[in-house]
């Protein structure tokens, strides 16, 4: 087993967790009869040669009712039982804790390479309710179909499913149903949409697809913002954060090797990573599909491979006309909020923390 996942294991067992290992191809044969391992990250997924896919329980799933927050109580909601599409909503418990105000609600999307991952994920239950009580918010952690078994853009669209879902909460028949009474307490005039690394993507994407949506009454419904941390973008050309791998390698959650088998397993078959699912500015530009998007955050981690593929993002929206804030943490790598793999995560987890209150704060 690999460095991050052995790091993985421990923190599942210990209270954190998120991430993923190197990554490549497993030539040994499967004894089940599925044949070779064509695509493995270590301790987390193997696809084998017959499409047969291996989850591996390097991160343990936690219910609704694990409190690792005081002051925060958790529910999961179905969003759309046909497709299997839930949401685990995290909330202030008390209105005095928020003196009697509505709450902003945050529609989040986890990590994991488009592969692995879930909102039962202790890693994320846990961050998220303490963002919860931090900012002073309602966060929905909403799932999505993986890859390989769903290649992009099926994650895309149960996002864009998210979205039309809470606008039709926004109802006034269904806020005032005692039955959900967590939507009374929620304002559906301040929506913010976010995630980390592939569910930074997800929050990018439907914010440029569904941002516009006729669905529901905009009076009722407004998207005030996007987060995005440590988005999970790639292309063919290495940058120079990816080529130089400023994280060593014992501490990385992504690694190059990683990064390209996770996307080998989400993109439309024989599609590379200038696909633009994959690389949003293949000539470092917006694409045009890129327009009229909400305020951003972008949260870049200084220690990522990721790291200019972020600041070029960021740099091609401003220069487009978007209103993006970039926050730079040193020191730090993928995942570190998460992961806790660091010396110095839980510091720049604070500083996070402040940064995201203080983005919802100011809309």
């Amino acid at each position: 087993m690999g460095a991050v996942s052995q790091q993985l294991t421990q923190l599942s067992i210990s209270g954190g967790g998120g991430g993923g290992g190197g990554g490549g191809v497993n030539n040994k044969d499967d004894a089940a009869g599925h044949g070779a391992v064509v695509e493995e990250i270590n301790g987390l997924i193997r696809l084998y040669k017959d499409g047969h896919v291996e989850r591996l329980p390097a991160v343990a799933d936690v219910p609704c009712t694990w409190t690792p927050q005081p002051g925060v109580v958790s529910q999961d909601v179905s969003l759309a039982p046909s497709a299997a599409l839930w949401a685990r909503l995290h909330l202030p418990a008390h209105p005095l804790q928020t003196r009697g105000r509505l709450l902003p609600l945050l529609v989040y999307f986890h990590g994991g390479g488009f592969c692995v991952g879930s909102p039962a994920w202790r890693c994320y239950h846990e961050f998220l309710a303490r963002l919860a009580a931090h900012a002073a918010c309602a966060v929905l952690s909403v799932s999505y179909r993986l890859a390989p078994e769903h290649r992009l853009p099926a994650a895309f669209q149960d996002g864009l499913s998210a979205l039309r879902w809470v606008r039709q909460q926004a109802a006034p028949s269904l806020r005032e149903d005692p039955a959900g009474s967590w939507r009374a307490r929620c304002d559906f005039g301040r929506v913010f949409l976010g995630g980390d690394s592939a569910g930074a993507a997800i929050a990018y994407r439907v914010a440029a697809a569904g941002g516009m949506d006729p669905a529901a009454p905009r009076s009722a419904f407004c998207l005030r913002g996007v987060i995005l941390i440590q988005p999970f973008f790639g292309g063919v050309e290495r940058t120079s954060s990816e080529k130089n791998q400023p994280a060593p390698k014992a501490s990385s959650a992504l690694t190059p090797s990683t990064s390209d088998c996770y996307w080998r397993m989400a993109l439309p078959a024989g599609a590379d990573r200038d696909h633009p699912w994959c690389n949003p500015l293949p000539k470092k530009a917006p694409p045009a599909e890129v327009q009229r998007l909400p305020p951003l955050l972008v949260c870049v981690s200084d220690l990522d491979i990721l790291r200019d593929r972020n600041l070029d993002l960021c740099k091609a929206l401003r220069y487009s006309g978007e209103s993006v804030e970039e926050k730079t943490y040193a020191d730090v790598g993928h995942a570190f909020q998460v992961l806790h793999n660091y010396p110095m995560s839980q510091n720049r987890t604070i500083d996070m923390l402040a940064d995201i209150k203080a983005f919802i704060s100011s809309r």
